[in-house]
């Protein structure tokens, strides 16, 4: 897993990339401004797990062997990746998706709230036809 926290104007944002056997997963949260270390380190031990919970759409990625490097090679390797701004395209493709499946969702949603609210109205308009032919 790893969370990357840049700024996209005008917020600060934190983008979580999951490495799973059937894929790569990723996810998105919006900080704001400026998180300190500790806002970021209480999102990662709080909100960070619902967060990975609710991510189902994957990308087919390649995993990468695991070797053992040396501790000053992983350093400037950190330190690297932390002056790169961005977020890898596979994770961006999964964020695709997520908001794909996200805005589908939302717009049944709305949809069956939109029928539903019509239909109360069509009852109550038959409602009141009946009270008028009836002369109450």
């Amino acid at each position: 897993m790893k969370l990357t926290v840049f700024f996209e104007d005008p917020y600060w944002v934190g983008v979580v990339e999951v490495q799973e056997a059937d894929g790569l997963k990723a996810g998105r949260h919006v900080f704001g401004a400026e998180p300190s270390l500790q806002e970021v380190w209480e999102y990662v031990m709080n909100d960070l797990p619902a967060l990975v919970e609710r991510l189902s759409c994957s990308v087919p990625a390649a995993r990468l062997p695991v070797k053992s490097v040396n501790p000053k090679r992983l350093a400037r390797q950190a330190a690297k990746e932390s002056r790169s701004r961005g977020v890898s395209t596979q994770s961006q493709e999964a964020l695709r998706l997520e908001l794909e499946k996200s805005k589908k969702q939302r717009a049944s949603r709305s949809r069956e709230q939109r029928e539903a609210l019509a239909a109360y109205k069509r009852e109550i308009a038959v409602r009141k036809a009946k009270a008028k032919h009836r002369g109450k």
